[in-house]
């Protein structure tokens, strides 16, 4: 995700160049592998495609859910409306960091009115950026229901919220960073664990 401040969900979750490449724990076979998994059970949990919408949260969660629409689309024969939510305005740290700029928020032309809206982001840490999330969407229409899909899970839940679908669950130290790399943005995809204990 964007680099940006210091509110726990994103700042030990960036994705940003490292000095330190830290430990891979998930790389391009195994991102595919768990984006074809929660596709299965995003269908699954909706009974088909119908109605179905995809909104990814930038910067990272928006080639997710682009995946994931792909895939979708490749088992149901049928597009699957994709967009992106951005959350800046919404997140509780902007009068700590007020100069981080928005991103798009692009959402289909068929609207969210009555659709099983998925949230599709690629770290869930503290909750604050899912929160964020779920008060920009209430500005744009209201689904019949919401659901959330992460490729990693790296728990240290400061809200009570969890995701329906998750990739990989990695138990992680707070003093441990998970970056996403996807080759959308970067070189290649792969997750990987910095800091922490030595």
């Amino acid at each position: 995700m964007c680099p940006d401040a210091p509110v726990p969900t994103r700042s030990s979750s960036e994705t940003d160049p490292a000095t330190d490449a830290g430990r891979t724990v998930l790389g391009a076979a195994d991102i595919s592998r768990a984006l074809r998994r929660i596709a299965h059970e995003i269908l699954e949990a909706n009974k088909g495609s119908e109605d179905l919408v995809l909104l990814g949260i930038p910067s990272r969660g928006v080639p997710l859910a682009r995946r994931l629409a792909a895939i979708i689309a490749e088992f149901e024969g049928s597009e699957i409306p994709v967009g992106s939510l951005d959350i800046t305005m919404y997140r509780d740290d902007l009068r700590r960091q007020p100069t981080r700029a928005p991103m798009p928020t692009q959402i289909p032309d068929s609207g969210i009115d009555g659709k099983t809206v998925v949230l599709v982001d690629d770290v869930l840490y503290s909750g604050r950026t899912v929160r964020a999330a779920l008060d920009a969407l209430a500005d744009h229409g209201r689904p019949a229901a919401v659901r959330l899909a992460v490729l990693v899970d790296r728990g240290h839940r400061e809200l009570p919220i969890r995701a329906d679908h998750v990739g990989k669950n990695l138990p992680t130290a707070q003093t441990e960073k998970v970056r996403v790399r996807l080759a959308d943005f970067d070189e290649a995809d792969s997750v990987t664990i910095t800091g922490g204990a030595r």
